[in-house]
């Protein structure tokens, strides 16, 4: 198939990606964020293009976009295509580029948002715009949703729109976002593109133990540090156990075919071993997982606190969340109590759909020399509540690499960027995809 979009698509998603990420949305969790300045300018392109955007927030500045292109198969069901607009914090001292300068140097986009996820933001903007010079429409209607607060809890972002908007989604069916088809080297001179078709759950734990306080030269058997102590050692030492999902199966059985050895999933931590660096690809998601990451407990060194508490980053795997509670109830102890601070669901989606095979298709197009997998993402993004609408979600973020650029060291990381012919690839590969549909 000939090349279709044309050189102002390219140059205007480098100029798209680097103005985004000098507008500052800076999500520092808590509502301390404000969306709105870049919600303005991706609406702003939108309705150049002659597309009609939707401004919504459900707190002030914390602004979201969406708006629709018509299909020509109005049976058709419409697909989603949605990013987020909010980044986490940068330190710039950390920095070799101010991590909002936007930067452009020697082929490559430096800024916090480069890949998460500023870059398909620019894509679908340049896309789109590409669409309006040529008169292209869709097979099906488009929906497109910039979305606020997905660097937290969604509350001001996807949540809202599902709950308050959901009209706006009508008959949507599919979605795509972060993050996936994008160039894995194996160091072994193989390139992989994995395609999101899961997303584990997300529990974020509070623990708190309580105890008797008192000084700290005096006996102490209900000293609440060390009751939390003990009980954050448990859940970090804990070994959960393999639970495979079919998206995770279909990951391990194409994996395993590629590199021709057996494909034996009674012996997964043997078949990872195998597999060698592209076990990455997987080895997150073949378990349950509770990660401790914050403790605060007391204000003085020689005063013994009642209180502890404690912050537990926890994903559980699609019909894992049973598991997952019996198991936190049981290593945390009688002494500790523990309450999700934020939990989402857990994603599984079809690998074996029909927008499944026109995605691999469309980067194989591009990147005839790598090999398409599906993979389930250890983390978690506004699918799961775009979920809540009857949206089956894919990660679907198309770059192409070179070898030694660490894609995923670039998520909340120092030094996040993007080739230029990274995003150029992005936007031949969205734009061949959305015209199959």
């Amino acid at each position: 198939m000939a090349e279709q979009v044309d050189g102002r698509a390219l140059d205007e998603v480098v100029t798209f990606t680097s103005d985004l990420i000098r507008i500052d949305t800076t999500n520092r969790g808590g509502g301390d964020c404000q969306e709105r300045p870049a919600a303005e300018y991706a609406a702003a392109r939108l309705a150049e293009a002659g597309i009609e955007p939707t401004l919504l927030e459900r707190t002030k500045g914390r602004t979201n976009v969406v708006a629709r292109v018509g299909g020509t198969d109005p049976g058709a069901g419409a697909l989603l295509l949605h990013g987020h607009l909010d980044v986490v914090p940068a330190e710039a001292a950390d920095w070799s580029v101010h991590p909002f300068s936007g930067e452009v140097r020697d082929g490559v986009v430096w800024g916090r948002g480069a890949v998460d996820m500023k870059n398909m933001d620019a894509m679908i903007l340049a896309v789109l715009r590409a669409w309006a010079r040529q008169g292209v429409r869709p097979r099906r209607d488009i929906v497109i949703a910039f979305t606020a607060d997905e660097e937290a809890s969604a509350e001001d972002g996807s949540g809202f729109l599902a709950d308050a908007h959901a009209a706006l989604f009508e008959g949507c069916t599919e979605g795509i976002s972060e993050s996936g088809a994008f160039t894995f080297h194996d160091g072994n001179g193989r390139q992989i593109y994995p395609i999101a078709a899961g997303e584990r759950g997300t529990a974020w734990l509070k623990l708190t133990a309580r105890g008797r306080a008192g000084h700290g030269s005096k006996v102490n058997r209900d000293n609440a540090v060390t009751r939390l102590s003990a009980a954050i050692t448990r859940i970090g030492e804990h070994e959960w156990p393999l639970r495979p999902t079919p998206t995770v199966r279909a990951a391990l059985t194409e994996l395993a075919a590629l590199y021709g050895i057996d494909s034996d999933l009674t012996d997964i931590d043997a078949l990872l071993d195998k597999l060698g660096p592209a076990a990455k690809l997987v080895e997150s998601t073949v378990r349950n997982s509770a990660n401790p990451t914050m403790l605060n407990a007391g204000y003085k060194v020689n005063v013994i606190p009642g209180e502890a508490v404690a912050q537990v980053d926890g994903r559980y795997l699609p019909g894992g969340e049973d598991e997952f509670r019996e198991t936190l109830d049981r290593l945390t102890g009688p002494d500790v109590e523990w309450e999700f601070h934020h939990r989402e669901v857990a994603l599984e989606s079809p690998v074996d759909s029909a927008t499944f095979a026109r995605m691999r298709a469309a980067v194989e197009e591009f990147a005839p020399e790598g090999h398409v997998v599906p993979y389930c993402m250890s983390g978690g993004t506004d699918a799961k509540q775009f979920s809540r609408l009857g949206i089956t979600g894919y990660g679907f973020t198309p770059l192409k690499l070179p070898e030694g650029y660490d894609y995923g060291a670039m998520f909340h990381g120092v030094d996040e960027r993007v080739p230029v012919e990274a995003l150029h690839f992005g936007v031949r590969v969205l734009d061949r995809f959305l015209r199959t549909a």
